[in-house]
């Protein structure tokens, strides 16, 4: 007998309930928020918006299939799997937080408060959340399919972003490395910089989007479901020994922008998880490109 749908609702938890945890009580929460200017309430409306919208999704799961909960963090510790149906409630964010632990399975936004959230990925209402259960499992259902981007080291560790990842030192020191391109003639650049970004099409209306403007690029912003990502070295420093001609460029599917270390540490994160990092050392390469993998959002 083949098991149920399950449903995965994912949520995080709201800047409400960090003061609370933080502060004790409401009372004490609202005194710090009144000696800095703010109002507690406006916060606690959020939070009142956000769980109702969370009580509404759950009511609408039909009877029959199973259910779960994971918060933002603890993602990294979940296990989906392959028939779930994963409903993220929460900011746009959240959806490309969730998106890197997937293969596949289908994925519906819902938006709790569209006066603060775009929605470019919690499209819906919560009051469609059941007519779209219904719909994720059918065939020819309306579903996006968004390029995502991942980076594999030589030691097989592997991560994928929705957005962009990042590669270069985990404080604020200077990443060193040597970069090159797959098929470039072997032709490695070394180099010194505050680290590499490589987004999608999703990612170009974030980090990589402010990166492409600062320096008036001329690169073509991708599309969010188009096999193509862009790159750019951040602040690259020219010296003797590190250049600076090797600074953006345009990964088609298939192409590979590879990165082989050369200080003690280096660190690969994305989507600003950066809790959930490879680590990187001496002599270590890793490739970025194209993720053979989709983002699978419905409607």
């Amino acid at each position: 007998m083949s098991l149920a749908p399950r449903v995965v609702l994912v949520h995080r938890t709201t800047e409400y309930e960090e003061l609370v945890a933080r502060h004790g009580t409401h009372g004490q929460a609202a005194f710090f928020l009144r000696s800095r200017g703010r109002d507690i309430e406006d916060v606690a409306e959020r939070h009142r918006r956000e769980r109702g919208a969370l009580a509404e999704v759950t009511s609408s799961v039909p009877l029959t299939w199973r259910q779960a909960r994971v918060e933002r963090g603890d993602l990294d510790r979940f296990l989906f799997a392959p028939e779930d149906v994963v409903v993220v409630v929460g900011q746009d964010g959240l959806v490309a937080n969730a998106a890197k632990y997937l293969a596949g399975q289908p994925v519906v936004g819902i938006n709790p408060d569209p006066r603060r959230n775009p929605g470019v990925l919690v499209r819906h209402r919560p009051d469609q959340a059941g007519k779209l259960l219904t719909a994720s499992l059918q065939q020819g259902a309306p579903v996006d399919e968004l390029t995502m981007v991942e980076a594999v080291a030589d030691d097989t560790q592997r991560l994928v972003a929705l957005n962009e990842i990042y590669l270069g030192a985990a404080g604020h020191q200077t990443a060193r490395y040597r970069l090159g391109l797959d098929g470039d003639r072997g032709a490695v650049e070394p180099q010194a910089s505050s680290g590499v970004l490589v987004g999608t099409g999703t990612g170009a209306s974030g980090w990589i989007r402010s990166v492409w403007q600062e320096r008036a690029s001329g690169l073509a912003l991708p599309g969010p479901d188009e096999a193509r990502l862009l790159w750019f070295v951040r602040e690259a420093w020219p010296s003797p020994a590190t250049g600076t001609s090797l600074v953006a460029g345009a990964l088609a599917e298939g192409g590979r922008l590879s990165l082989t270390v050369e200080s003690d540490r280096l660190i690969v994160f994305g989507d600003g998880m950066d809790g959930d990092a490879l680590e990187l050392t001496w002599g270590q390469t890793v490739r970025v490109g194209v993720a053979g993998v989709r983002l699978r959002l419905v409607g």
